[in-house]
């Protein structure tokens, strides 16, 4: 009977201890058998990176995940590399899903490349398995926590919502990953939108040097809006402006969308 069930991995890039993890875990486990496994550190902003220094080694670990104990996986290495690790060494076969959250902060517009949260499902993508990125927005500014003041009862509602999609529905064509942005006001109620990725830059970096160029930096970041330069489809202005669900189809490929042939004239210079 268990070999029938969905199989689903799950992980992130805030780390193991993450309650975010935790809470994505209870929602999904009545959707198939959910094989959690997460970096063993903070690894917020690998993006889709494999460092050559990360060791790979799986450590299991019994968390309290609601009124179960599960074994979950520590793997050292980034999100993208947790992923591939827990696929060819963790999963009894290739998994159904592969679900990355939920993210304590927002992921959107010109910086989701930057994101390990989306980095973990682009890797699960090019292997051809359906990915989810979810998000929760977060006005504290508790990017690199694990607040457990932070309620992700809403987004672990979302998160189940979409996977159940996912794992039921065909393919969608040109959509590798769901990417998900849940407001922090959101609740299960709120209405939730198909947008585009914005082309607008969302987290703004300002440096903290403080003893000259050779002195280390630190680096933090304000977030700009301005809604009317914001496209009114976009992620960030559906979850930022208009305070709904942001769903994001994103591909793999990620040659512009022009016609192929006129920039080809172009750049001959005959055209």
């Amino acid at each position: 009977m268990s070999s029938t069930r969905k199989q689903i991995l799950l992980t992130n890039d805030d780390g193991i201890e993450s309650p975010g993890l935790w809470a994505a875990a209870e929602a999904l486990a009545r959707l198939g058998f959910v094989t959690v496994a997460a970096p063993r550190d903070q690894y917020s902003g690998a993006g889709r990176s494999h460092p050559l220094q990360a060791d790979g080694i799986i450590t299991p670990r019994s968390l309290q995940i609601g009124r179960q104990i599960w074994t979950a996986y520590a793997i050292g290495g980034s999100p993208a590399q947790t992923v591939m690790f827990a696929i060819l060494d963790l999963m009894p076969r290739k998994p159904d899903l592969v679900v990355s959250g939920i993210n304590y902060g927002e992921n959107v517009g010109s910086g989701i490349t930057v994101s390990g949260t989306l980095g973990a499902a682009l890797e699960a993508a090019s292997f051809g398995i359906p990915a989810l990125a979810v998000s929760l927005e977060l006005p504290s500014g508790e990017y690199y926590s694990h607040s457990r003041e932070v309620d992700f009862s809403t987004a672990a509602y979302f998160t189940a919502y979409f996977a159940e999609r996912l794992l039921n529905l065909p393919p969608q064509p040109d959509v590798d990953v769901l990417k998900v942005e849940v407001p922090a006001s959101a609740t299960p109620q709120t209405p939730w939108q198909v947008t585009r990725q914005s082309r607008q830059r969302y987290f703004f970096p300002i440096s903290k040097r403080k003893d000259g160029l050779e002195s280390p930096a630190d680096v933090d970041f304000i977030i700009k809006v301005e809604p009317d330069e914001v496209e009114p489809d976009s992620d960030v202005y559906v979850m930022r402006v208009k305070k709904q669900v942001a769903v994001t189809p994103l591909s793999l490929d990620m040659a512009s969308r022009l016609p192929l042939d006129g920039l080809e004239r172009t750049l001959r210079g005959s055209g």
